[in-house]
């Protein structure tokens, strides 16, 4: 599988994201911000960390880098398209994916690690996961709650394109289980034609043998499986 992965100026998070994919045996690159070739890849994602320093708001100056144009791209054509954190702000910043990351309700800054369920087995990101499981993925951001109106809540909710909710350790979805006030304690969302998902909580930084937890790697299995 080839895959590429985005380095904007202020990403903390795209080496873990290109070593997670080159010790699971995958052809891995890094791709300047300013580049206007994607290097043709299977899966392109956009890392962690804090593009352009957040200036204006998470993702919105890295919303205009060269690059973003050939992602934008090669998402409508169907190519999978993986935002984490800062690169789910970015996604919807260029209307890839609707709605917005807003301030935490508490108006800091969390690191810590978080529960989250698995909503929905219709996607490549989580096909082979099954519906209902619990994974327990760190999360760190100060804008990660999750925003729109209430229209597109409904076509989120009625189309399944609700990935990832936050939840406890038993799976129960509740005000306790929210860590930043994203409604509908929304953690990750898909498009319609279910090829791109964006995602606050850090996969790649629960997928090695070196962290407390590997459940990252269920859903870095899931897209192996999608593009066998």
């Amino acid at each position: 599988m080839r895959i590429s992965v985005v380095t904007f100026p202020g990403s903390n998070c795209d080496y873990d994201a290109y070593r997670v994919c080159l010790s699971r045996g995958h052809q891995t690159k890094l791709i300047w911000h300013k580049d206007t070739d994607l290097a043709n890849p299977d899966l392109v994602i956009l890392p962690g960390g804090f593009s352009y320093g957040d200036y204006l708001r998470g993702g919105a100056l890295a919303r205009f880098s060269p690059i973003v144009n050939e992602v934008i791209s090669f998402a409508k054509k169907g190519g999978l398209l993986l935002g984490i954190c800062n690169g789910f702000q970015i996604l919807t910043e260029c209307g890839l994916l609707p709605g917005t990351l807003l301030m935490n309700e508490s108006l800091l800054f969390i690191c810590k690690h978080q529960y989250i369920r698995v909503e929905t087995e219709a996607s490549p990101f989580t096909q082979s996961i099954g519906k209902g499981k619990v994974l327990d993925v760190p999360i760190a951001h100060k804008e990660g709650n999750f925003y729109t109106d209430s229209v597109t809540l409904k076509q989120l909710q009625d189309n399944n394109q609700i990935i990832f909710r936050y939840c406890d350790k038993q799976g129960e979805i509740n005000l306790q289980s929210n860590p930043n006030g994203s409604l509908d304690n929304i953690a990750g969302i898909c498009n319609p034609q279910r090829n791109i998902l964006g995602m606050m909580p850090h996969p790649e930084r629960s997928a090695t043998d070196t962290v407390p937890t590997q459940d990252g790697r269920w859903i870095f299995e899931a897209i192996e499986k999608a593009l066998e």
